[in-house]
C-alpha cells in the first residue's frame, strides 16, 4: 500500500512517514496541498493520504475538497493529521470527505489504531 504524507513541516512528514513505513506502507511526501494535487494529477497511485490542515499554498481542507471532487480519486482514504483540535474543525473536515482525524501530538500507536479502524493495517501487523 502507498501513502502520501502532506505537511509543510519536513520533520512532521518524516515522523508520519516513518510510522507508516513501520506498518508496511510505501510513502511519498508533499509539502502542501497543491504539491499533493500535482502528484496525483501526474498519476501517483496512493491508498492513503495523511493531511495536515495548516499549510501554505493550499491547506488541508482545500485538498480534501479537491480530492473528493475528482471521481478518479474516490478510493483514496483521507486522514487529517493536524493540531486543529476544535470540534467544529473536526466536523468540517469529516463533512468535506476526510475519513479519520488524528490530533497532533500523537504516538505511532495512535496512527496504527486509526488505520486499524479504517481497515488499512496489514493483517500480519494485527497478530
Amino acid at each position: 500500500m502507498r501513502a502520501l504524507v502532506i505537511d509543510d513541516s519536513r520533520t512532521m512528514r518524516r515522523i508520519v512517514a516513518g510510522a507508516l513505513e513501520g506498518l508496511g506502507f510505501e510513502t511519498l511526501q508533499a509539502e502542501h496541498g497543491r504539491d499533493a494535487l500535482d502528484q496525483l494529477e501526474a498519476g501517483a497511485e496512493i491508498d492513503l493520504a495523511c493531511i495536515d490542515w495548516n499549510m501554505p499554498v493550499m491547506d488541508g481542507l482545500e485538498l480534501v475538497t479537491a480530492v473528493r471532487a475528482n471521481p478518479d480519486w474516490r478510493r483514496i482514504t483521507l486522514m487529517m493529521v493536524t493540531t486543529e483540535a476544535e470540534h467544529s474543525q473536526i466536523v468540517r473536515a469529516l463533512a468535506a470527505g476526510a475519513h479519520e482525524y488524528l490530533i497532533k501530538p500523537f504516538t505511532p500507536d495512535a496512527i496504527r489504531d486509526k488505520l486499524d479502524l479504517l481497515g488499512l493495517v496489514p493483517v500480519e501487523e494485527l497478530a
